[in-house]
């Protein structure tokens, strides 16, 4: 039997789900880019070798990170709360191994030993 498609795999998923599971990746995403921004600043800085203007290159890689960390931290809270009142559980999605496990069930997909990701 053919692997289902992608479009198959979504339609047997409910739409509030689609969204839970889209704000959470999308948080997780974002605080993962700022740690590493935050490590891109502080590799630049430790490699500027003095000189002014990269070091306030770096300082505003790492600034911008941290205010992009907590930017993240303030939209978990607050998509916590409205999504209380409109009845999304989106934190219960941000589990690392669920996470892991949906990016190998989908990758896996194409090796033949894919198939439908939980979404428990």
């Amino acid at each position: 039997m053919a692997e289902p498609s992608i479009v198959d795999v979504a339609q047997s998923y409910q739409v509030l789900e689609i969204v839970n599971r889209g704000f959470a990746y999308a948080i997780i995403l974002a605080g993962f880019l700022s740690v590493v921004f935050i490590f891109v600043g502080g590799i630049s800085f430790i490699l500027s070798g003095g000189a002014e203007e990269k070091i306030k290159q770096a300082v505003s890689t790492i600034r911008y990170a941290i205010i992009g960390l907590i930017v993240t931290v303030l939209a978990v809270v607050i998509v916590e709360t409205v999504g209380k009142t409109m009845g999304l559980d989106i934190i219960k999605y941000i589990d690392f191994g669920d996470i892991i496990n949906t990016i190998k069930s989908v990758t896996s997909g194409s090796e033949g030993g894919g198939g439908t990701p939980s979404l428990d």
